[in-house]
């Protein structure tokens, strides 16, 4: 009977729930603490500033004290001074979506506050209940064997055709390495190739070896170690959307008879294998299964075998307060994810039995890949080459959390790296 279609992208804009976003009475009830937190702000911006316009059309400048970025924030109203207050990144987000404050340049000021993490303290950290309430809800997505699933689901099952229209060629969702210095004529192609090459690399391949590939996403990776390295591959996901296409671009680059990909938990994985490869599958892991996921590595590696891993760091400095509560990346665009303590991390892989080599950091590669995947992504919008069924407050959510995670690189509170675990007991 027709009627409309379905909204494509809906769980992501409404995760929330209505909770904890810094809009209801317990927000009105701390309005009088506004002035305070622009002063907590202005003592914590270390470096750099923010050119504040408020919502009586008065300027202020917040910090100014040492040479940094310097983003204009404008204040349509004082509701998100509020929900900052209450509800941090989450109901920041929020009153950006609502249309209470807007800025030329969110990313400046994304790397402005991730540049100041540690004088800002919990600034900019849900506070009291709302903490509570998005602890509370981050627990119920626990990367158990069925969480897991649901959690993949939630980010990859948007669809293969969604993601196809922004990525490049080669389907990599992940921070490419371009050769240095960056430079903007690189294709995004050819800077993807190199970091699954560098991460090969690591592993010492020989023809007719077996390797797994813990993620694999889109199949990139398979068909390079397979059509460039002569070895064979395992490669496991939980998203049945990736596994559809992994599949049939393996099969039509003719690899199909030494590639199979799997929907298996990394808990699950059977077999012994020459070496592992996984590009940034662990921050969907959880703190909780750090220990599991290098057991699991140990377990089906051979004496004196290899993995390579490509991670995301958050500073050790400021993990405790980001563990302590869900963000906006953990509420709207990945449940269950977190991003890696790399202390702890190390802890667990040595405890497994994995000792730690030549860890390289690149995170200003990835504000780049992320800065050239929002170009892409507002290209494929104006042309009209999205999906239908996503509407302009998931294009806006996108937006939003591409910028992000930008400013997250640029500030240096964020690293991605690459780090070689070789088994050695």
């Amino acid at each position: 009977m027709g009627g409309y279609p379905p909204v494509r992208g809906q769980h992501l804009v409404t995760a929330d729930r209505g909770f904890a976003t810094g809009a209801g009475r317990l927000a009105r009830l701390v309005a009088p603490g506004f002035h305070r937190l622009l002063d907590r702000i202005d003592r914590g911006l270390a470096a750099g500033a923010i050119d504040a316009i408020l919502p009586d059309g008065t300027r202020r400048l917040l910090g100014g004290i040492a040479p940094g970025p310097l983003p204009i924030v404008e204040l349509h109203s004082w509701r998100p001074l509020l929900r900052l207050m209450t509800t941090g990144s989450v109901g920041w987000y929020r009153g950006w979506a609502e249309g209470e404050w807007s800025s030329p340049n969110p990313v400046a000021l994304f790397e402005l506050f991730m540049l100041n993490r540690r004088t800002l303290g919990g600034a900019a950290r849900a506070k009291g209940a709302a903490r509570l309430a998005n602890r509370l809800a981050h627990a119920f997505r626990r990367n158990s064997r069925k969480g897991a699933r649901r959690n993949i689901a939630f980010h990859y099952d948007l669809g293969n055709d969604f993601y196809a229209a922004w990525l490049d060629p080669t389907m990599s969702y992940s921070s490419a390495l371009f050769a240095e210095p960056i430079d903007e004529a690189e294709p995004l192609a050819a800077a993807q190739e190199r970091k699954v090459r560098a991460l090969l690399d690591r592993l010492a391949l020989l023809p007719g070896q077996r390797l797994l590939e813990i993620g694999c996403g889109w199949g990139g990776l398979a068909e390079i170690a397979t059509r460039d390295y002569g070895v064979e591959v395992v490669g496991i996901t939980l998203s049945a959307e990736q596994k559809a296409y992994a599949e049939e671009r393996l099969a039509k680059a003719g690899h199909a008879d030494r590639v199979s990909i799997e929907l298996v938990d990394y808990r699950d994985v059977e077999g012994q294998f020459d070496a592992v490869a996984s590009v940034e599958m662990v921050e969907a892991v959880g703190q909780a299964y750090w220990r599991d996921y290098m057991a699991a590595i140990a377990r089906v590696l051979k004496p004196g075998g290899r993995a390579a891993i490509q991670y995301i760091a958050i500073d050790d400095a400021i993990f405790a307060s980001y563990a302590a509560s869900a963000d906006f990346i953990q509420t709207y665009v990945f449940p269950g994810g977190m991003l890696l303590s790399e202390s702890r991390f190390r802890a667990a892989a040595e405890t497994a039995g994995l000792a730690w080599r030549d860890r390289r950091g690149f995170g200003l590669h990835y504000a780049e890949t992320l800065r050239r995947w929002r170009a892409l992504f507002d290209v494929a919008a104006r042309e009209e080459r999205l999906p239908a069924g996503f509407d302009p407050a998931f294009n806006r959510l996108w937006r939003y959390y591409l910028m992000y995670c930008e400013g997250g690189f640029r500030g240096h509170g964020i690293d991605v790296a690459q780090v070689t675990l070789e088994k050695v007991r």
